[in-house]
């Protein structure tokens, strides 16, 4: 089952509906891409399987950093966790120096 890590998209099940107003169960995917993302505060790659929308949305916020510390926790997967976690330990490290 594919799953957007960072966003927490899901397959959604779907009825496609005939002119004779029948009801047939289809099920769309998210296009989910894996991807290597760089982090401007880790200064490093990390692999994610995001959404290709992700990506838009991340680009518009400024990148992955500012995506995962706006992105609310239940969404995201636990290597995104991870991720987000080491970034925070970073940047609280960064300005205590």
């Amino acid at each position: 089952m594919s799953r957007c890590e960072l966003t927490g998209k899901r397959p959604m099940v779907k009825n496609l509906v005939s002119h004779s107003n029948r009801k047939t169960k289809s099920k769309s995917n998210p296009n989910v891409q894996s991807k290597r993302l760089f982090s401007r505060t880790l200064d490093e790659m990390v692999r994610l399987q995001i959404a290709t929308k992700a990506i838009k949305d991340m680009e518009h916020m400024g990148g992955l950093d500012a995506f995962l510390l706006s992105q609310p926790e239940e969404k995201l997967s636990p290597r995104a966790l991870d991720v987000r976690n080491r970034i925070k330990r970073k940047m609280s490290r960064k300005k205590k120096h």
